[in-house]
């Protein structure tokens, strides 16, 4: 877009404007705020202008600064590409955001009175301050598939920007200083980014009270995948370990948050998130499938533990008790002992060598008066078969989903990678032509043996119904996705062999 088809000034009134209707500053900042935007462009000056507040956007300020980073890629400030964009759009925003220290005193005050309250608040900073970058994630592309597992949630990602050849350049030119040491460090908070590393003047950390000796801080992510996604993240640069500690914060969290959930991702590679390296939690404000499957089969309870098998494709026992402290003990108990356990006649081997296989996904929750710990019993071996692991999405059902299964997915939101926006739109065109193979669409010949299955399975589908098929055919692909993962298989035999390991506890 040309300079001159934005009126800078215009659009930095607007901005000034919105961070004051949202309360990023107050009136007595206005002046302050404006000269530290303009210092950010070069600008010799701002001229006040009169702003109507129903033109101005809802929460996020994305529209505004997309015109902004328009007239500075125009007028020669930026080069341009997605990267430089985000980095000049979050010194922006950086100017407007309140310092560390008053957010963080507000979030006491209103934690004070209500923890809802105060998260409310906090998630309202992120997505105003455009640290949450909720107008990308609603891009994501959204439905629910109906399984015997119940309604399972699928997202194709779309809000992460594409690496830009010019981005690819400039990251290769930056320094490599090892500051901040990941993502997730505490560091993070104001840093300025550089091409390789995003730009956090925008972010804000809350201080947790988890545990003495230790600090923990509470974020959102930037990409949110489901309402409210934050993080809990370790103050130190620590691996991720499911330990009694870990049961312990996740349990101490829901005292702090009680409308929250928080789980963490498995501690070993192929079964763990994308970042072992940095301790941490992820939690939020939504209700999972597997929030809502119930339990199939009760174990003898324990100390006041109730405990019970879940209805799920992988392989869940569920905890529940009103005190902390034996669920805890039981938690422990079943981390041991799966940690230990071997089961051949069914694929599962704790060890080879040295080399642990077994550990678990937690996830955390209040329900009915109760703590409720859900522990997903997790295996990542591998096998001449199954190079990328025996309990990881096989082969078959790798051109829908080939990534590590994690936190969120083992809840049941699938989160598919954004080649399917196009390839399902392709398919789904091949099919209403009446293609009965793909040999025509080498692009798309990962999908053709399912492909194929679908025109055997739907004979005479309407045409209008054919865009939704594929969007159920990819949940119900997801939810073998999840029975790929799970370590004892829903039949005969692996239910057989779950419950032996239940009883041996």
């Amino acid at each position: 877009m040309p300079a001159a088809d934005v009126d800078v000034n215009r659009e930095l009134n607007r901005l000034v404007r919105f961070a004051l209707l949202q309360g990023l500053i107050e009136a007595e900042d206005a002046v302050w705020a404006a000269n530290g935007l303009i210092g950010e462009l070069g600008l010799p000056d701002l001229r006040a202008e009169p702003v109507a507040d129903d033109l101005l956007p809802g929460a996020s300020p994305d529209g505004i600064l997309e015109r902004i980073l328009d007239w500075a890629e125009a007028a020669g400030i930026i080069e341009g590409g997605p990267e430089e964009r985000d980095l000049l759009d979050t010194r922006l925003m950086g100017v407007l955001t309140p310092r560390p220290s008053d957010v963080v005193e507000r979030f006491r005050a209103l934690s004070r009175t209500s923890p809802r309250r105060a998260t409310d608040y906090f998630y309202g900073l992120g997505v105003a301050s455009n640290y949450v970058r909720s107008a990308r994630t609603a891009r994501n592309i959204r439905w629910r598939t109906g399984t015997d597992f119940g309604e399972l949630d699928v997202t194709i990602n779309l809000s992460k920007p594409e690496k830009d050849p010019r981005d690819i350049a400039r990251a290769g030119k930056a320094p490599a200083t090892g500051y901040p040491r990941c993502l997730l460090c505490r560091e993070n908070e104001g840093f300025f980014g550089h091409p390789g590393h995003p730009a956090r003047q925008n972010l804000r950390l809350i201080p947790l009270d988890l545990r003495q000796g230790q600090s923990w801080f509470l974020q959102y992510s930037p990409y949110s995948y489901y309402d409210e996604h934050c993080i809990v993240l370790n103050g130190e640069h620590v691996p991720m370990a499911i330990t009694r500690e870990t049961f312990e914060n996740l349990l101490r969290f829901l005292d702090l948050f009680p409308h929250y959930f928080v789980g963490s991702n498995a501690d070993l590679p192929i079964v763990g998130g994308s970042i072992l390296s940095h301790d941490h939690y992820q939690g939020g404000r939504f209700v999972f499938a597997l929030d809502r499957a119930q339990v199939e089969r009760d174990y003898p309870a324990r100390s006041g533990v109730a405990m019970g098998r879940v209805n799920w494709p992988m392989s869940v026992l569920r905890l529940a008790s009103r005190e902390a402290a034996p669920l805890i003990d039981a938690a422990c108990g079943v981390l041991e002992a799966w940690r230990g356990w071997s089961a051949p006649e069914v694929g599962v081997l704790s060890r080879t060598g040295d080399v642990p296989h077994n550990t678990v996904t937690p996830i955390a929750r209040r329900r009915d008066g109760r703590y409720e710990l859900d522990l997903v019993l997790r295996n990542n071996r591998t096998s001449p078969e199954h190079p990328l692991g025996i309990f990881h999405p096989h082969a078959d059902v790798q051109h829908i989903k080939k990534e590590n299964i994690g936190l969120i997915e083992v809840l049941g939101l699938a989160i598919l990678p954004p080649r399917l926006k196009w390839a399902l739109s392709e398919l789904a065109e091949a099919w209403l032509r009446g293609e009965v193979d793909l040999a025509a669409h080498p692009a798309l010949a990962a999908h053709d043996p399912w492909y194929r299955g679908l025109r055997e399975r739907h004979v005479g589908l309407e045409a209008e119904a054919v865009p939704g098929m594929f969007r159920d055919e990819v949940g119900r692909v997801f939810a073998r996705v999840l029975s790929d993962c799970g370590v004892f298989k829903r039949d005969d035999a692996g239910l057989e062999a779950f419950d032996q390991f239940a009883a041996a506890l």
